[in-house]
Order: structure tokens, then C-alpha cells, then sequence
């Protein structure tokens, strides 16, 4: 395929997101986009969260570092399991009471804007 092509794939694929996006945002508001206005089923919400934690990377590089590595890829699960556990039953609670949409206005509500803005930084940085 020719790169004339290809190039007008992404462009037409770039304006139909343009398009659906300005015609499905025109109407919302914060809440709308974080949290759903806390309507989405949890189905929905769990396989979300779960596609969030996994990128593009993970699906290139972990056939190739499980063949070699055997099952130690495998704590890498044990431990996406336990965090989903953690998140579940310790910092959803807490959103919730707290009506949070991130762990960035937890930081800033509980410990102040330096606090955030570090967690930011933090974030970025890795």
C-alpha cells in the first residue's frame, strides 16, 4: 500500500474522531467524563479498568518475555490481581465517601497542593 494511502486512512480515521467526539461531548460536563454520572454498570467499569492497566507494550512485549522467562511472568499476574483487589475493597470506598474523581484530588485534599503536584510529577516522570 502506498504511503499516499495510508496517510489518507489516518487523516479520515483523525476527522471521524473529531466529528464523534464533538458530537458526544456537547452536552457533558467533568463528571460526564471521569465518572460517568456514576451510571455505568460495573461490568463495564471492571473490564475498563482492567484495559487501562494494559497497553500496547504489554501485548508486544509479553509473549516474548514469556517464552524465554517461563513462569515467573506470572508474579506480574498474581500481583495485577492483588492490586485489583486492593483498589476494589480500599480506594473505591474511598472515592466514593469522598466523591473523588482521581488520586491527584485526594493528594490535594488530604495533603495540600505541593503534595499534588508531586504526585504529578511523579506521574509524568515515569
Amino acid at each position: 500500500m502506498s504511503p499516499i494511502v495510508l496517510f489518507s486512512f489516518v487523516m479520515v480515521y483523525f476527522i471521524v474522531l473529531l466529528i464523534v467526539a464533538y458530537y458526544t461531548s456537547r452536552n457533558s460536563t467533568n463528571e460526564t467524563f471521569f465518572i460517568g454520572n456514576k451510571s455505568s454498570n460495573w461490568l463495564l467499569v471492571a473490564f475498563g479498568m482492567i484495559g487501562t492497566s494494559l497497553s500496547g507494550v504489554t501485548f508486544v512485549s509479553v509473549p516474548g518475555t514469556v517464552g524465554p522467562a517461563a513462569f515467573a511472568y506470572f508474579q506480574v499476574v498474581i500481583g495485577y490481581f492483588i492490586g485489583y483487589i486492593i483498589i476494589a475493597y480500599v480506594l473505591l470506598p474511598l472515592y466514593y465517601r469522598l466523591n473523588l474523581t482521581s488520586i491527584y484530588n485526594y493528594l490535594l485534599q488530604r495533603f495540600g497542593l505541593t503534595s499534588y503536584r508531586t504526585g504529578a510529577l511523579f506521574f509524568i516522570i515515569s
